[in-house]
């Protein structure tokens, strides 16, 4: 897995002061994304234990909230198995620590994938530049989802977080 930035004390991309993984690999191709640059699965830098102490760190001062996965796209295939056992990880160490993660892909393509275990809230769709609103919390278009994931798991429907 590659990586473009571990972004720390950050207030926009989920509840409380969070620290993000901003990794590489996209295939979604959104018109006026906010990180084309991170399309590109080749881009950016290794990922190795040293960004996971990094990140470990940040995870273990009381003030952080969690961490979200945010790029590129968490779930590209190049992605997806390094980010689950992260999140799991993450899920075993730090169990009081929210876990965020946004993704292109919609909810209902991503039930039954075992990453949805460890996370607490996604972020699911395209962003679609035709339904952009700046009053939305945590998501840029309408018809993307905040969505509480134990809750939709034990639901069987969308439960937003929000």
């Amino acid at each position: 897995m590659r990586y473009h930035n571990i972004t720390k004390d950050d207030m926009l991309n989920g509840d409380g002061l969070r620290v993000v993984l901003w990794v590489a690999g996209c295939s979604h191709g959104c018109p006026e994304c906010q990180n084309p640059v991170t399309w590109d699965p080749n881009g950016g830098l290794p990922f190795t234990e040293k960004e996971k102490h990094e990140l470990f760190d940040e995870l273990e001062k009381p003030y952080i909230a969690g961490i979200t996965f945010s790029g590129g796209d968490p779930l590209h295939e190049v992605n997806e198995v390094e980010i689950t056992e992260l999140a799991k990880e993450i899920r075993d160490r730090f169990p009081h620590k929210t876990i965020w993660l946004y993704t292109g892909y919609e909810w209902s393509a991503l039930t039954g994938h075992e990453i949805l275990n460890y996370i607490d809230v996604l972020v699911d769709g395209r962003y679609e530049k035709e339904l952009r609103d700046t009053r939305l919390h945590w998501r840029g278009s309408a018809n993307q989802h905040v969505i509480d994931v134990k809750e939709s798991l034990r639901q069987g429907y969308i439960v937003s977080h929000i």
